[in-house]
């Protein structure tokens, strides 16, 4: 019989999303209101996903949305990501 054993490091890690920063840098850009709705009409990712990378702190997803934010974006996947030791 197998058991699932959980191994907790002392040592954690959490990655980043900088998703509020690249919309401000866009509104900024753009001089107009970007809002998560027109974000997720572009993108095709879910107004759900988009609200969960933006408030929950650990929160992970695919390399697929963070391909598609970086096109939307027109930036390098760094920043749209930060690793960020704990």
């Amino acid at each position: 019989m197998w058991s699932l054993v959980t191994i907790r490091s002392e040592r954690t890690s959490v990655i980043r999303f900088k998703l509020g920063e690249q919309i401000e840098r866009m509104q900024f850009r753009e001089s107009r209101r970007i809002t998560v709705q027109e974000l997720s009409e572009a993108t095709a990712i879910n107004r759900s996903t988009l609200s969960k990378i933006l408030n929950h702190k650990g929160y992970t997803t695919s390399t697929d949305i963070l391909d598609k934010l970086c096109v939307y974006f027109n930036c390098k996947i760094e920043d749209l990501v930060e690793y960020m030791p704990e």
